[in-house]
């Protein structure tokens, strides 16, 4: 394999301290679109934090400005989740809540969190204004709630699937406990992007950050940022196109320090690509391969090897894109695009 890296956001730069949580994309024509938060005043989970967005029209050799799609004031829009419909259009599934009441307030109750979409038809050069869709995907007993984060996908079928997690309601008194009070999901639209729906949850807490890839029969395989203890990644199967799901497994074969990973198939092939930290603390950020649906990972690149954290990952023709965060001594301080051929 060979690598080229291009920086796409570097903290410090364009008006934001810090730039985190990385989503890529692929169009039919060939552009390629790179979405992240862009934080305006600190590395913080919440404060005033927007939607930005690179595009390439050449295959990732030269970008576009940085282009604000989403800003709610001094308030939150984050949690970029973008899928793309065989027709071209891009959806992107984002959440919103207020600047001073982040995710410790909302998940016990003191402060909302909203889902939002919003569509661009022209390849993400305009998009429509954000629309609120939170009823039709949010339980009343949920708190927490997150799209992705990262790249939702299509079904062979054409439903639009995005991994998502959310908190469920606290009894009062008790203290929180990932493994009894966050849960992964996915939400689903089976005309286009035009409404959206909750689909299944998994059958046990302690895990949240999800992505989802259809395997080569049709199910799907969910994995998931887990909580347990182990220090290895979550993950469930859907025969029914993400409805339900089976058991919470874990992999013992793919190492993860608690955090976000990206996964994405070949579906034909029977061939799946996984990004993560590959380590017990965020650092050492390696691609791995699955040539029969996720059963075993017997190859890999370190991307890098450093401080590293959330990544995405695309591919166009034969060349695989991984956008990651990284820096020399924080994860933090700028997201990456490696190019992989």
């Amino acid at each position: 394999m060979n690598i080229n890296y291009m920086d796409l956001f570097v903290s410090g730069e364009g008006g934001y301290n810090s730039y985190r949580i990385p989503a890529i994309v692929t169009s039919p024509d060939g552009t390629v679109l790179v979405f992240c938060e862009g934080r305006k005043y600190s590395v913080s989970d919440t404060g005033d934090i927007d939607i930005l967005l690179r595009r390439s029209s050449d295959g990732g050799k030269t970008w576009e400005k940085p282009l604000v799609i989403a800003d709610a004031g001094k308030d939150v829009f984050g949690n970029p989740a973008p899928v793309i419909d065989k027709d071209g259009t891009i959806h992107l599934l984002l959440t919103w809540n207020l600047a001073e009441k982040g995710e410790r307030f909302i998940l016990w109750e003191s402060a909302p969190r909203t889902v939002w979409v919003m569509k661009s038809s022209d390849g993400g050069k305009t998009w429509t204004d954000p629309r609120e869709i939170t009823e039709y995907v949010k339980d009343r007993d949920w708190t927490w709630y997150a799209t992705g984060p990262g790249h939702g996908i299509q079904l062979n079928g054409g439903r639009l699937v995005i991994p998502s997690d959310h908190g469920v309601k606290l009894i009062p008194g008790e203290d929180f406990d990932p493994n009894k009070h966050y849960y992964s999901h996915i939400i689903y639209s089976d005309d286009n992007g035009l409404t959206w729906h909750k689909g299944g949850t998994v059958p046990r807490g302690g895990t949240n950050e999800c992505q989802v890839c259809e395997l080569s029969d049709g199910s799907l395989y969910l994995s998931m940022r887990n909580y347990d203890g182990s220090f290895r990644r979550a993950y469930s199967i859907s025969k029914d196109r993400g409805l339900t799901w089976g058991d919470v497994k874990i992999d013992d074969s793919l190492i993860d320090p608690v955090c976000q990973a990206s996964i994405l198939s070949v579906k034909e092939k029977g061939i799946v690509l996984f990004s993560n930290p590959a380590s017990l603390k965020r650092e050492n950020l390696t691609l791995k391969i699955s040539f029969d649906d996720c059963k075993s990972w017997n190859i890999y690149k370190v991307i890098y090897d450093g401080p590293s954290a959330y990544s995405d990952l695309a591919f166009l023709g034969d060349t695989i894109f991984c956008v990651y965060e990284n820096g020399a001594s924080s994860p933090y301080e700028r997201i990456t695009l490696a190019i992989i051929e």
